[in-house]
């Protein structure tokens, strides 16, 4: 009795040793990435100028200030606000990441349970069987053979195998996570833009209604004047065919507006037929005059898809681990204890007990290189990932340099499409008051009706790109998405 006590003594002294043994591979360490002091080359305003056109306020350049979770909000259109709400609940994309991130915290849970602790198993057996007469003596026995057990197998993670594996499988819990945020950001950001666009296409459609109908009313004139003897048929002709030219127009514009309708609607999850999801107009957006700009030195920790990308490289790093580990020794520990009795009344009785005490040692000697192979093979891999971090990295910097540099230009784009609108306006009014009178031929009419038209046609792009040109700068400076699950951990902690 004291034999068996020692020799459990023994092996779990001896697993507490073992499995104290240092995780073989490199130890993660986020990568250093030098960061500039700036995202341009040359210093950027503290601001832009302003205009008093319609969105041409001055926009405040904040450096180090944090970004806000619903960003949107700034833009203070309570429709905008509800369609985000309705799309952050309903959109099958978001959903799909959801699900990943919850598949990839099973896998892990599964790992844990897998291989930091043993494994135990309960067995019932109950059968028939019969000997053979040449190997029981020259007697052939039939009889039944009852069987009760527990199993258990342990293997010792000695250099860490286990640990790095599960470190792997924790990096892609992590990838998952920032790719959920990185999904979160994308639709937040595709509804801003594509509501935007529904309001700058609403605009265009007006403005070129608002043409055609002064130039329907100019037709009609030089219609009377043609009848009363005062023009020639040319000049109706030439009406005419501007008429027809504008009303050209209108189908694509028309066209253009039902797609990005169609578009806003399955990014809120719903089908195109279930009808509009929203009438937007620019003129009751409101441009955000106090935009937060990140330090360059916080981009990395802000931008999921950095953080996605940092976390494929710490799997990387942790599979080099687990190949490293392959190469060396692996011990496992087994034990059952049960009982065993030909006669089912007596398969509890102590006679009937059974048990065993195991360990066993695997060191690989030949795999005709397959293990080291795999190990350079890991080894690739992570260089790979840290080629496609960098990448990642000087992508996300472009990204905001880009947009931060299109704010600038956006307002002084704006101011001079104002001024180009407003001058084509008064060059109008003046040549179709002078037309009245027959001072100036139906020609200047004519140029001047088209300036008109691609001036208001260009300021309402304007327009719409500095709204959409916001919308990117936060999205390039990650969506604000920590200061949302803070919001979410202080509730919780509340609740608690």
């Amino acid at each position: 009795m004291k034999k068996p006590l020692l020799n459990k003594v023994f092996l779990s002294a001896m697993a507490a040793i073992l499995t104290t043994g240092c995780a073989v591979g490199p130890d993660f360490r986020t990568p250093d990435f030098k960061t500039p002091d700036r995202y341009t080359p040359s210093p950027l305003p503290a601001e832009t100028i302003g205009t008093a056109t319609p969105n041409g306020q001055v926009q405040h350049f904040n450096f180090a200030e944090d970004i806000a979770a619903q960003w949107w909000t700034l833009f203070r259109s309570p429709e905008l606000d509800a369609l985000i709400k309705q799309g952050l609940a309903n959109s099958p994309s978001l959903a799909a990441a959801q699900a990943a991130l919850r598949k990839s915290e099973e896998n892990l849970r599964a790992a844990q349970g897998g291989l930091l602790l043993p494994s135990i198993d309960a067995s019932v057996y109950a059968g028939r069987q019969r000997t053979s007469a040449y190997t029981n003596g020259g007697n052939s026995d039939t009889f039944n053979l009852y069987n009760a057990s527990v199993g258990v197998s342990y293997t010792l993670d000695i250099f860490g195998g286990s640990r790095r594996r599960l470190e792997a499988l924790q990096a892609l819990v992590d990838y998952q996570r920032y790719q959920y945020e990185a999904a979160y950001l994308t639709l937040a950001a595709n509804i801003v833009t594509t509501a935007i666009r529904e309001a700058a296409l609403r605009g265009e459609i007006a403005s070129t209604k608002e043409i055609l109908k002064a130039q329907e009313t100019q037709l009609a004139l030089a219609t009377r004047q043609f009848e009363l003897g005062g023009a020639a048929k040319i000049s109706v002709l030439a009406q005419q065919t501007e008429v027809a030219t504008t009303k050209a127009t209108l189908p694509p514009l028309e066209k253009e507006l039902a797609l990005t309708q169609h578009a806003l609607a399955v990014l809120v999850g719903r089908m195109p037929g279930e009808g509009t999801v929203g009438y937007f107009s620019l003129d009751k957006l409101t441009l955000p005059e106090n935009l937060p700009v990140s330090l360059p030195s916080s981009l990395a920790r802000q931008r999921p898809d950095i953080r996605a990308a940092e976390s494929i490289l710490h799997q990387a790093c942790a599979e080099v681990g687990v190949a490293t580990a392959d190469l060396y020794p692996k011990i496992t520990l087994t034990g059952s204890y049960g009982t065993e009795a030909i006669h089912s009344a007596n398969l509890f009785n102590s006679p009937s007990i059974v048990w065993n005490l195991g360990a066993g040692l695997l060191q690989p000697l030949f795999h005709g290189g397959e293990l080291t192979a795999k190990r350079r093979a890991a080894i690739a891999a992570f260089d790979e990932a840290a080629a496609q971090y960098r990448q990642t990295v000087l992508r996300g910097f472009q990204d905001v340099a880009d947009v931060l540099r299109s704010l600038e230009t956006d307002a002084r784009t704006l101011q001079a499409q104002a001024e180009a609108e407003a001058a084509a306006k008064t060059t109008l009014s003046l040549a179709e008051k002078q037309f009245r009178l027959d001072a100036v031929n139906y020609l200047y009419l004519l140029i001047a009706q088209r300036s008109y038209h691609r001036a208001q046609f260009n300021l309402i792009a304007a327009r719409a790109l500095r709204f959409a040109d916001t919308a990117a700068l936060f999205q390039a400076l990650g969506g604000g998405w920590w200061n949302r699950q803070a919001a979410l951990s202080d509730v919780i902690s509340k609740k608690d």
